[in-house]
């Protein structure tokens, strides 16, 4: 399973990242972290569209599907099956919203074996025929930031980013959905994830979280895409 996670994920992302570092002006490897980032997220752009379209129509059932709750109060088999014929009339994967983390966690994995053992002299054997060797990678980007340590500023900013993400989902989800009980629950999540992203960034190589950062502003895009777009 290593070997093919290697060959699968963590190789071809490793060598982009490199690849990018080569080509990219003032070979600046915080810079190709944000160039991969938004190039994976590019990719997956029409399978988050539609993940967040399933979501807002998802909201929009919610109150249909207390109606559902109450005709069938005490009933869970029956609440169940009536709210699965709902999804599959209106044609809803209720586990569509799973898809982004799905997609992200490997990816943050193969990453995060890239920034602490990968970009070492000696595992550059690694490296594709095509992508050039760039011999010692220089981990500072900007100037300022050491990619492959800590960084509690970045962590701040991750954190700050999950909040304006979190904040724009709960502002659209009221706008499809009214219910209070969800609303309760996302004004939990508004302050929830971006403290748990503050509490994990904390710890993390700071390009790791700069990819974060990165994949955080383009879903708010995302976002902002869907409102004005539909």
């Amino acid at each position: 399973m290593g070997t093919l996670f290697n060959e699968i994920l963590y190789r071809p992302l490793f060598n982009a990242v490199v690849f990018l570092y080569d080509i990219l002006p003032g070979h600046d490897f915080g810079l190709a972290i944000i160039v991969l980032t938004t190039l994976i997220r590019i990719m997956f752009f029409p399978l988050s569209i539609r993940t967040v379209r399933s979501q807002k129509a998802l909201n929009q059932l919610n109150p249909k599907i207390q109606e559902i709750k109450q005709k069938f109060k005490g009933d869970k088999s029956a609440q169940s099956a009536e709210t699965m014929k709902l999804y599959k009339e209106n044609n809803i994967n209720p586990l569509a919203g799973c898809l982004p983390l799905l997609i992200q966690l490997p990816i943050l994995i193969a990453l995060y074996q890239a920034f602490i053992a990968g970009l070492k002299p000696e595992n550059l054997n690694m490296l594709y025929g095509f992508v050039s060797n760039p011999g010692v990678v220089n981990k500072i980007s900007f100037g300022f930031i050491d990619t492959t340590s800590k960084m509690p500023l970045l962590a701040i900013l991750a954190g700050a980013a999950q909040f304006i993400q979190a904040w724009a989902t709960k502002a659209q989800n009221q706008d499809s959905n009214p219910n209070k009980e969800m609303a309760a629950l996302n004004s939990q999540m508004l302050y929830f994830f971006p403290v748990m992203i503050i509490i994990i960034g904390w710890n993390l190589p700071a390009g790791l979280v700069l990819y974060w950062i990165t994949t955080t502003v383009f879903s708010i895009l995302e976002q902002l895409y869907i409102k004005y777009r539909g």
